[in-house]
């Protein structure tokens, strides 16, 4: 059996899960957490045919797509390559004037992989040998995405379907976000007994609000995108996937007619007024994720979510 956010135990599934996570690949990561609490190393997903991450240009406008809706546009090390090499590439074609960024199928993006399986291989957030362990390792993870922070022209959320976890992460990364009326969103790292991660504390207040943000994150509960428009996280929804792509695309020709200078140029000065720094949030975040990996909440937070049953969390 598997775990969807229409079924009743969503809060439990969503945390760190996409949705459509089988208790089989969640038993991995029960295997690796419970052994030590070690930092997740993420491998590359099956197969797929094409690409990880489409890339479609229509005039001035570019279209990426996250391609691998069998595995539920989860963080294999592929997807995230995908990700970061079709940033780069954009970044650097003066032809392109926005954004849109996508999922195909019933997520946009399903957060961490556990369908690759993890590995256990660092012992500790101590540096040894040249390695990349704890912080380290995760922020390298987080940085695939925060690419998009790099990225000198607007780019437009089309969150077709869900983003929970580091899906959600991405979303944030997005300037503007439109949202699927009846898919689920939210950042429910702390029912595993997990700190959040890829600046999700630092996005979250500045979109809607320290007391909002704060009773998002703090209980991990889930969320409509009929909900994120009230909140502020989506500028408009769309009552079909469909629908969201359409309005997304729409916008971006919008902003793609006009000055390209002047839009580029509005962007930063945005963002330099604002003094965003999310790079420093996410490298904070990661020594802090990557520490609670090895508490015992950790540990309980993945056995509840096997067993389908409320955590009993202790605080160590």
């Amino acid at each position: 059996q598997s775990c969807s956010p229409e079924h009743d135990s969503k809060l439990r599934c969503a945390a760190l899960y996409p949705p459509m996570v089988s208790v089989t690949r969640v038993s991995r990561l029960a295997a690796h957490v419970t052994s030590a609490g070690h930092p997740l190393v993420f491998h590359n997903s099956i197969a797929a045919d094409g690409d990880a991450v489409l890339y479609d240009k229509h005039g001035h406008v570019l279209k990426l797509t996250l391609n691998r809706s069998s595995n539920r546009n989860a963080m294999t090390l592929e997807l995230l390559e995908g990700v970061r090499d079709a940033i780069t590439r954009a970044a650097s074609d003066p032809d392109v004037r926005c954004i849109v960024i996508t999922g195909r199928g019933r997520n946009f993006c399903g957060g961490a992989d556990f369908r690759s399986g993890l590995t256990a291989e660092l012992k500790d957030t101590r540096l040894t040998a040249g390695k990349m362990v704890g912080a380290e390792s995760t922020e390298a993870m987080y940085n695939h995405f925060l690419s998009l922070l790099d990225v000198p022209v607007p780019i437009i959320g089309a969150l077709q379907g869900h983003a929970i976890g580091g899906g959600m992460g991405l979303a944030l990364c997005c300037d503007i976000r439109i949202c699927h009326a009846e898919s689920s969103y939210g950042s429910n790292f702390v029912r595993l007994g997990l700190h959040p991660g890829m600046a999700t504390t630092y996005f979250l207040p500045r979109l809607v609000g320290v007391p909002r943000a704060l009773e998002l994150l703090l209980t991990g509960r889930l969320f409509d995108g009929r909900e994120a428009e009230r909140l502020g996280l989506a500028t408009s929804i769309g009552e079909t996937p469909e629908d969201v792509v359409a309005k997304a695309m729409e916008l971006a020709e919008v902003i793609a007619s006009n000055a390209p200078v002047a839009v580029r140029w509005t962007k930063r000065s945005f963002y330099k007024h604002l003094d965003w720094n999310p790079r420093h949030a996410a490298w904070h975040e990661a020594s802090l994720q990557s520490t609670t990996f090895h508490t015992d909440d950790a540990k309980e937070g993945v056995q509840a979510l096997l067993q389908k049953r409320d955590p009993r969390f202790k605080g160590h």
